[in-house]
C-alpha cells in the first residue's frame, strides 16, 4: 500500500475520533466514532498488521454497531 495513502487514512481516523468528542447527539457520536475506528482498522492493516491498533478499534466498532442497533429498537 502507498505510504502516503496510509498516512492520510491514519490522520482521517484521528480527525473522526476527535470530531466525535465535539458532537452532542449520541447517535451522531457513535456513527462518527465508528467511522474513525474503521479508518484505524484499515490503517493498522495497511501499516503491517498493527494488532494493538486493529483489535481495540475493531472491538469499539462492534460496540458502536451494537448500541446503534439496540438504541434504534428502543426508540
Amino acid at each position: 500500500m502507498n505510504s502516503a495513502l496510509t498516512t492520510y487514512i491514519g490522520y482521517s481516523a484521528s480527525l473522526f475520533i476527535v470530531l466525535s468528542f465535539i458532537l452532542k447527539d449520541v447517535r451522531k457520536i457513535r456513527v462518527v466514532n465508528m467511522i474513525g475506528c474503521i479508518c484505524f482498522v484499515i490503517y493498522g492493516i495497511f501499516n503491517g498488521w498493527l494488532w494493538p491498533v486493529i483489535i481495540p478499534n475493531g472491538l469499539i466498532c462492534f460496540i458502536q454497531i451494537y448500541y446503534l442497533i439496540t438504541d434504534k429498537k428502543d426508540s
